[in-house]
């Protein structure tokens, strides 16, 4: 309840600072990180009419301005009388008026030359939007477009702009559009790269034509977080990108290679004044009813093996709001949001791993301002936050500061399940005849988590910031506090440096191996990282580390490794490229690493060295070789040795090390708009077995084991080979099946056995009836843990945060063994089932 005064408080101090500066200031209305070429997960689907056909036209432009915009000054955008209808046929007459801009460059592969096809751009505005449309030359046999979903438009054509709405040249909204308008919508953060989890309601329209495409665009200003008014420029960059020709990407300002940044390369615009400025309330209800099953220990004949439940028809309602207090400040609320994942994370191994594994935030209330609370060290992961009763979060920028504050109730720590519910009743009716018995879970259970985030950044200059954050946590014999500075400044043109620094505070079980057992106690920790980067036109040069002392905590973030120091160098060299050679650039690249903990003891070191070759038709091809060593402690596996116990491992020594060496080679390839493929194979000498075991099918094999299952471990070096594949297929323009394979296998030496051999398949098949309707299937399956997942959804997703899905999820076992008795299942047997509906409208209403 103390840390629920505190946020509240908070809160409060936060919104009266927020009117005060408000009520007390003037109102103000009125490589080189380019695009990215990789497909986004984003799921929902574009505001605009369900009509996808291929319309063919031969609509030119009606006497739009023969001058195009100057590069060297900021370009005034003109006032719209009215407002152009966004049909893709730029006849209205309003775009006589637009700002024009033209004379491309191509910088890649190409240099700041002529481009392979000349471009247009038109750009104007009312009091409610900002209008934007292209003209684009292409032979139609060449263009690359596909009826897909929102922010997967990246294997078609592309063009779109940056907006630096606040022309800090730190982030700007990424906007681009594929040949029949679809987009793709995000946001570009300088050295983090871009993110393209946001959605912004906006209107678009796409359409081919005989000689290339047409795309309009109506962005509404009450989608954007801006200062615009007198005097105020956006910075803005535009870019086209052309599949067919190499991956051409053509850009409207010149793009210096010998220049760190994008956004301090950007042209600008002016002029945007009396805009209409309102407060946006957006409110968007979600409804989802599920039934599920699952596999239960409890069954009325005691049978071992448990029985498989129904659990019924289930209903909830979440809601999720935001109030627009400013153009530039939003308070966010949720309340029971339904964050069931229409898309799961994609399968991954777990054998032979020592650590957690990331996956990446996907859910629309943390997605949003997400850039703010992303720092070097991770210490924000927002899917720290399991299942939020409730939720607040306070995002904006006055001035030169940026600030966020989130506060959630999160109940999944004691949320347990309907199995662990009855094992506890049982307990305690044990109790009753015996009042000394603890009943393990019984004080964590319907208790919720109290989590708390604080980050402040204020700009200095044009090219530096520093920043502050602090994290809270805190659940039931478990309490965590982190507080610490970052900071990014440009030292030159070419240099950038960075660095974050923080303090833990822990009130929590600490496990204790020289008394190998957990103490509750209070830890301490410290933690930094740094980076250096230097690019220049042909030589990039990174250097960075990472260290964590042992009772470092950070329970909102994402910790890979505590008592560790990690100090790496990255150095590539790229030729210039030439298109018309068959090779068109050569690349070459080492990454070292070397770890060592704050004893001063080594933990591994590692150097890898690639060359790369780009071919013609996107296709590249490469290899490389890595040397290594690692070395691991029985303090990070269990209890230290003594006079009177044995220690974690088996033995006489209380350390395993091992010589590592690699061999690896690639091909990446897209020849046409149809086909994509990679494929890396590798394999490994010394690679170290920590001998955790992995499932039933593959028991530890160390010689320790081999003699007794139950001896301690025995970690020993063995051979690896690696496989990772994509194959993707588009036979058609609404259709695409894409298939992976992984593989990885260890084989011990001293013993010669295989520690495990995991081969994942995973197939994903996606038909886009419309840009707004589509199906999807999807299957996951696993060798090592004989369980096959599949997944079925029907979805309409017209608009951000209006959608509605229908679907089908399962867990099978095949050939695997049961979770209760351990004994093996011939055939397929159900772990868990769900069949589920949610719908979700947005409302939106301005004042």
């Amino acid at each position: 309840m103390k840390n629920l005064f505190f946020v509240f408080v908070l809160f409060l101090a936060c919104s009266t600072f927020v009117f005060a500066q408000t009520a007390n200031s003037p109102a103000k209305t009125g490589e080189t990180v380019q695009p990215s070429s990789s497909p986004s997960p984003a799921v929902p689907q574009p505001q605009t009419e369900p009509n996808t056909a291929i319309i063919e036209t031969s609509v030119e432009p009606t006497n739009v301005a023969p001058r195009y915009m100057a590069k060297n000054a900021p370009a005034r955008i003109p006032r719209f009388e009215s407002a152009p209808v966004i049909d893709g046929q730029l006849n209205d007459e309003v775009w006589r008026n637009a700002a024009v801009f033209g004379e491309f460059l191509q910088t890649q592969p190409g240099d700041n030359v002529q481009p392979s096809h000349p471009t247009e751009a038109m750009i104007g505005y009312d009091a409610k939007n900002l209008y934007i449309a292209f003209r684009v030359k292409q032979d139609r046999d060449k263009i690359r477009a596909t009826v897909t979903r929102r922010d997967n438009i990246f294997n078609d054509d592309y063009i779109g702009v940056f907006l630096d709405t606040f022309n800090d040249q730190r982030q700007a909204y990424v906007l681009f559009f594929n040949p029949l308008g679809i987009q793709a919508d995000g946001t570009l953060t300088e050295g983090r790269g871009e993110d393209y989890s946001v959605d912004l309601v906006m209107e678009s329209k796409g359409v081919l034509t005989e000689d290339g495409y047409i795309i309009e665009a109506a962005i509404p200003f009450k989608s954007l977080r801006y200062e615009a008014g007198k005097n105020k420029n956006w910075g803005i960059h535009i870019f086209r990108r052309v599949k067919y020709n190499n991956n051409e990407l053509d850009s409207w300002m010149r793009i210096e290679r010998n220049r760190s940044g994008s956004l301090n390369q950007a042209g600008a615009i002016t002029g945007l004044e009396d805009i209409s400025t309102t407060r946006q309330l957006e409110i968007n209800p979600s409804f989802t009813v599920s039934e599920s099953g699952r596999r239960s220990r409890f069954t009325f004949n005691q049978d071992p093996s448990g029985r498989f439940i129904n659990d019924g028809i289930k209903a909830e309602f979440g809601m999720t709001a935001k109030f627009s207090l400013t153009p530039t400040i939003t308070l966010d609320f949720a309340y029971n949001p339904d964050f069931a994942q229409v898309e799961a994370d994609a399968p991954v191994t777990s054998a032979n791993q020592r650590f957690p594994i990331f996956f990446a935030e996907k859910r629309p209330f943390f997605l949003e301002r997400i850039d703010i609370f992303n720092t070097r060290m991770n210490v924000v992961n927002t899917r720290a936050i399991v299942d939020p009763d409730i939720a607040l979060k306070l995002t904006g920028r006055r001035g030169k500061n940026t600030f966020g504050v989130l506060y959630a109730s999160d109940n999944a720590p004691g949320n347990y399940s309907l199995d662990e519910r009855e094992s506890l009743f049982n307990c305690r009716q044990r109790r009753l005849t015996n009042p000394s018995l603890v009943c393990g879970i019984e004080r964590f259970v319907d208790q919720n988590a109290d989590i708390g985030i604080i980050r402040l950044k204020r700009d200095i200059g044009t090219q530096h910031n520093l920043g502050f954050f602090a994290t809270t946590y805190n659940f039931t014999e478990r309490h965590n506090n982190t507080a610490g500075f970052d900071g990014r400044f440009r030292l030159s043109p070419k240099t950038v440096a960075e660095f974050q620094i923080l303090g833990t505070h822990s009130r929590r079980f600490f496990y204790d191996p020289d008394l190998d057992r957990s103490l509750y106690r209070t830890g301490n920790g410290f933690g930094y990282s740094y980076s250096f980067e230097r690019s220049d036109r042909n030589l990039f040069i990174n250097l960075n580390g990472v260290g964590r002392t042992r009772d470092y905590r950070a329970d909102v973030g994402f910790t890979p490794r505590v008592d560790t120091n990690q100090h790496r160098s990255f150095i590539q060299y790229q030729t210039d490229r030439d298109t018309k050679k068959k090779i068109i650039f050569k690349r070459l690249n080492n990454d070292s690493v070397i770890s060592f903990d704050w004893r001063g003891r080594s933990q591994n070191w590692q150097s890898n060295t690639q060359g790369m070759l780009g071919l013609q038709r996107q296709t590249f091809v490469g290899a490389g070789v890595e040397f290594g060593y690692e070395r691991v402690f029985e303090s990070e596996f269990g209890a230290n040795r003594t006079a009177f116990r044995r220690g974690a491992f088996f033995g006489e020594d209380s350390e395993r090390s091992a010589q590592r060496k690699e061999l690896y080679g690639f091909i990446e390839t897209s020849p046409n708009k149809k086909i994509f493929a990679f494929v890396v194979v590798s394999h490994s000498w010394g690679q170290l077995d920590y001998d955790l075991g992995a499932g039933p099918d593959f028991p530890r094999v160390s010689r320790a084991a081999l003699l007794n299952p139950n001896n301690p471990f025995d970690p020993g070096a063995g051979n690896q080979f690696y496989i990772e594949s994509t194959l993707r297929y588009q036979p058609t323009s609404v259709w695409q099946v894409q298939l992976n394979y992984n593989k990885v296998r260890l084989v011990r030496n001293d013993t010669g056995k295989t520690a495990f051999d995991d081969n994942i398949f995973s197939l994903r098949s996606t038909y886009q009836f419309t840009r707004d309707i589509f199906a999807r299937l999807r299957l996951d399956y696993s060798t090592l843990s004989s369980r096959l997942r599949p997944q079925l959804v029907f979805g309409w997703t017209p608009s951000p945060g209006t959608a509605l899905y229908a679907g089908y999820n399962d867990d099978l076992n095949y050939n695997g063994f049961n979770p209760f008795n351990g004994q093996f299942e011939p055939g397929f047997r159900g772990n868990g089932r769900t069949f589920f509906i949610k719908a979700s409208y947005l409302f939106r209403k301005s004042f």
